[in-house]
This record gives C-alpha cells, sequence and structure tokens, in this order.
C-alpha cells in the first residue's frame, strides 16, 4: 500500500482547502484555519505548506482575475487532487483505527 504522509498542519491545511472548496485561496485558507482551529497561523507558515503540498501532488493551484484592490495581483486558488484526497483519506482511516484500539479504561479518567 502506497503511503501518503502528512503533518499534523498539512492535514489541517487540505481539510480546510476541501471546506472552502472554489473559495480556498491564501488569506481565506488562514482565516477559516485560524476560526475553526481556534490557531493562529502566519503567513509564512502558510505559504511554506501549500507550496510543499503542491509539489507533493496533494495540491493545485491557479490564478483567478488580476483584481484593483489587490493591486492587480490576481489570488491563486488551491484544490485538492486525488494523491490529496489519498492522503486525508489515509489520515483519517489511520486516526480511526487507533481511535477504535483505545481500550475504553485507557481513557476513564475522573475529573476533580
Amino acid at each position: 500500500m502506497k503511503t501518503y504522509p502528512l503533518g499534523e498542519f498539512e492535514e489541517i491545511v487540505l481539510l480546510t482547502v476541501g471546506v472552502l472548496y472554489n473559495e480556498a485561496y491564501g488569506v481565506a485558507i488562514k482565516d477559516a484555519i485560524e476560526e475553526k482551529a481556534n490557531r493562529k497561523v502566519s503567513v509564512g507558515a502558510l505559504q511554506s505548506a501549500l507550496k510543499r503540498m503542491e509539489k507533493k501532488g496533494y495540491l493545485e493551484s491557479k490564478s483567478g482575475e488580476a483584481n484593483t484592490q489587490r493591486g492587480g495581483k490576481p489570488k491563486r486558488y488551491y484544490f485538492i487532487t486525488a494523491y490529496g484526497k489519498q492522503a486525508l483519506q489515509q489520515s483519517r482511516d489511520i486516526r480511526t483505527k487507533l481511535w477504535d484500539s483505545i481500550p475504553k479504561l485507557a481513557l476513564d479518567f475522573k475529573l476533580s
């Protein structure tokens, strides 16, 4: 079986690109992660992750229309590829297997 390793942040970014679907561009991805995951995200870390996952084949990107509000610079939109979908599925399957393997007593803590 081929493996598609994902780091935690990569997984969050990929999931967010899926959530945003056709509106997945840098600022929207950053804002959605900060809102939904309650996690601060630097622009540099996000851009590095997007480039890395595009290089791995998990994401594709395309330029949108030029925009006068952005000084004529177009937004770059991101889309999950078939490999990205397989990576997310594999990650979910691994997590589900691990969660399902935890004995009930292992998580039966009393909070004081």
